[in-house]
């Protein structure tokens, strides 16, 4: 699967959050919904948008789900036992790749490595580089219906930190795109590009999709 993303122009790290939301409003929306594990199978409305500008990816999440939760407030706290959004990504041919989690308030936990285990957990000061924009959009009989919240998301280069990229134009990437909640009360894990394994787990770059950055 390959996912062909658009190049803004006229945006940069410094453009404001909320006009970064409205311009990812008008792009391609992407589903989050495949189900790797049967014994999961509660499956929430999740789509994304994504861009990309000469020093920053640009991205949003859609959510809709029947429960919200964010207990965490720091960075680096476990943010997939709330609310959850992730995107992986890696560059090139390098085994090494970043995986970010933001809970439905914001919150992010950062890291970088080859696996599952031993990840390098990067530093507060990057990630609060990172600008964030949650909004909660609907309720709807709030214990018996859904809850929709959106999650705009600004990733300037500064936060690939094991990389000194001075445009994110001509890189190769590979990537894929998650919502979990472990702690909800119905605990799910989906995701945009299949993974083949006996038990929910993220952390197989084997199975991230092609990223094309456009021109």
């Amino acid at each position: 699967m390959e996912l062909t993303v658009a190049f803004l122009e006229d945006v940069d790290k410094s453009s404001p959050i909320e006009h970064v939301s409205v311009l990812l409003d008008e792009q391609e929306k992407h589903l989050v919904g495949i189900v790797p594990w049967p014994d999961y199978d509660y499956k929430p409305d999740v789509h994304f948008a994504i861009a990309y500008s000469n020093d920053c990816f640009m991205l949003k999440y859609y959510v809709r789900e029947k429960a919200i939760k964010a207990s965490c407030y720091k960075p680096n706290e476990p943010v997939h036992q709330d609310s959850c959004v992730e995107f992986f990504i890696g560059f090139g041919t390098e085994l090494e790749y970043y995986n970010f989690g933001f809970n439905c308030i914001g919150t992010c936990s950062l890291g970088f490595g080859r696996g599952r285990e031993n990840r390098e957990l990067l530093p507060e000061k990057l990630i609060r580089l990172i600008k964030s924009q949650a909004r909660l959009t609907q309720q709807t009989n709030i214990g018996h219906g859904d809850i929709s919240w959106e999650l705009t998301l600004m990733l300037p280069l500064d936060v690939f930190y094991h990389h000194s990229f001075t445009s994110l134009k001509g890189q190769q990437c590979h990537a894929n795109f998650y919502k979990c909640g472990d702690e909800l009360p119905e605990p799910h894990f989906l995701t945009w590009h299949n993974i083949e394994c006996d038990d929910p787990d993220f952390h197989h770059p084997e199975f991230f999709g092609e990223i094309k950055l456009e021109a």
